[in-house]
């Protein structure tokens, strides 16, 4: 078998395992047996566990980032692009799941260094969502507030929805999106929901 194929394999039981159990509370053996693999055979694509964390997490920071970047590049007017942005963070999370747990639990097990950097990406994607509404407020589209607590409203609302969301619920997850953008916008004082917000 391909390589990169077989690491993809494996990338994808682990992210099923750490969303499922944690990542200390899987162990390269456990990762093994969902491939019917050997456990000491893995590491003849992976170096350590770890490596494993960080190619979920890095992946979740790539995805969110340049999702964020093409909104932002599409929608100059800040109510339609912080909608945008919603959408786009909604949909991402609800394409994979166990992903997103992954990325918002489990990172923090990552080494240091890596811990870091992951923190200052995930500070840069934060800063889209920031951006659109010190515009907002700046245009006087959006009410003047702490625009540092509103942000964080923001993304608590959104980050969280990973915790309850089921695809076979009864919302469709644009729906939720929807609903989240019209909470939003009267939280930060725009008159009504401009269009759907759409996705990218």
């Amino acid at each position: 078998m391909d390589g990169a194929v077989r690491k993809e394999q494996i990338c994808d039981a682990a992210k099923r395992l750490f969303a499922a159990r944690g990542y200390h509370a899987t162990s390269v053996r456990d990762i093994a047996a969902q491939l019917d693999l050997q456990g000491g055979s893995l590491y003849s694509h992976i170096d350590a566990k770890e490596d494993l964390l960080w190619a979920l997490v890095d992946r979740a920071a790539d995805s969110f980032i340049s999702r964020a970047a093409a909104v932002a590049a599409r929608f100059p007017d800040p109510t339609e692009r912080l909608q945008a942005l919603v959408r786009a963070h909604v949909e991402y999370m609800a394409s994979d799941l166990d992903n997103a747990v992954v990325f918002h639990h489990e990172w923090r097990f990552l080494a240091p260094a890596r811990r870091l950097a992951i923190a200052h990406r995930r500070h840069e994607y934060e800063d889209y969502f920031r951006q659109a509404i010190h515009e907002g407020v700046s245009r006087d589209v959006f009410l003047p507030q702490d625009e540092r607590f509103a942000t964080l409203l923001v993304m608590s609302l959104v980050n969280w929805f990973y915790q309850w969301y089921r695809p076979d619920g009864p919302l469709p997850a644009d729906a939720i999106a929807g609903r989240f953008n019209e909470l939003i916008l009267r939280a930060l004082g725009a008159p009504a929901p401009i269009g759907k917000g759409k996705s990218i």
